[in-house]
């Protein structure tokens, strides 16, 4: 029983992963917003609207090198969708904000997650919520420490 569960878990995940970047795609990038891909979209989110970040910043947020990042927001700023200020403390500090046209695609984005998350804990009790959270957490350590190793 404990092997065909971890079995099905497996391929759910799998599964889930899959319909995840599908319908993902499917569903920000929309006739408006056909100028970006999903990678696009995860750097505006990773970019996000509180505070003003620094490449390094949302370089780390997002697992990759500054001069990758650089490539991508190359585009996004030739599109439009961020602008890059320097800091008025110090100058050799750029950072980069999301435009009016950036902000938009942000929320929208972020409508797709609500919409996902409310339909995952659809049902759930506050308990089974709190579960699923936690195994979560753990999946998320396991993937973080993986992810540390084959940097190393």
């Amino acid at each position: 029983m404990v092997r065909m569960t971890r079995h099905s878990i497996n391929e759910l995940l799998v599964n889930l992963f899959n319909h995840i970047m599908d319908m993902e795609g499917k569903a920000v990038i929309t006739e408006e917003y056909r100028d970006i891909t999903n990678n696009d979209i995860h750097i505006i989110e990773a970019i996000g609207i509180d505070e003003p970040r620094n490449m390094s910043m949302i370089a780390h947020k997002l697992s990759v090198t500054v001069s990758t990042l650089t490539t991508n927001m190359n585009g996004l700023e030739k599109k439009g969708y961020i602008r890059r200020e320097r800091s008025s403390e110090d100058k050799r500090v750029v950072y980069v904000v999301l435009t009016e046209k950036g902000r938009k695609a942000f929320y929208h984005h972020r409508d797709f997650h609500k919409k996902m998350i409310k339909a995952i804990v659809k049902n759930l009790s506050e308990e089974e919520t709190e579960i699923l959270y936690h195994c979560l957490e753990n999946l998320n350590s396991f993937l973080e420490s993986e992810s540390e190793e084959n940097k190393a």
